[in-house]
């Protein structure tokens, strides 16, 4: 017989450096999970990814067992980066505060296209755009 799903519990982790103190202990704790055995799969999974942040779903079943799927890091996070900036602009339609080439956004696009709904890079790169756009991140040529 399949496990039922009882909860799924979605956070963002920093790759590599997820630890029991909160949030995520304050989190798993109520739902019965082992945080220290969470942050150590974790850790493990996502060890070559390390600084960026990274989304993870976790599923809870019935049997109080887990499993978690590691997301691609957010748009956002991705474009900051390559930005070289720590923030986006209060009023990004209006403001600059940043630039990324269009190569740069084609790469964003191919990281998260599995988490897009887009079917090519085409479209996935026109998805990050709107992001960028709204963060005051400016797409040179």
């Amino acid at each position: 017989m399949a496990k039922k799903l009882v909860k799924k519990i979605k956070l963002q982790i920093p790759a590599g450096r997820a630890t029991p103190a909160p949030p995520v202990g304050t989190v798993l704790g109520p739902a019965g999970i082992n945080s220290q055995e969470f942050c150590t799969k974790f850790n493990d999974e996502t060890k070559d990814k390390m600084g960026d942040v990274l989304p993870v779903e976790i599923y809870l079943y019935d049997d109080r067992s887990y499993t978690f799927t590691v997301k691609t890091p957010p748009a956002g996070f991705l474009l900051k980066k390559a930005a070289g900036i720590t923030k986006g602009t209060a009023n990004g339609s209006k403001e600059i505060g940043g630039s990324i080439t269009k190569d740069q956004l084609r790469e964003i696009a191919e990281t998260k296209l599995p988490d897009l709904n887009a079917y090519d890079v085409e479209s996935a790169m026109k998805i990050v755009a709107g992001t960028a756009r709204n963060m005051g991140i400016e797409i040179k040529e």
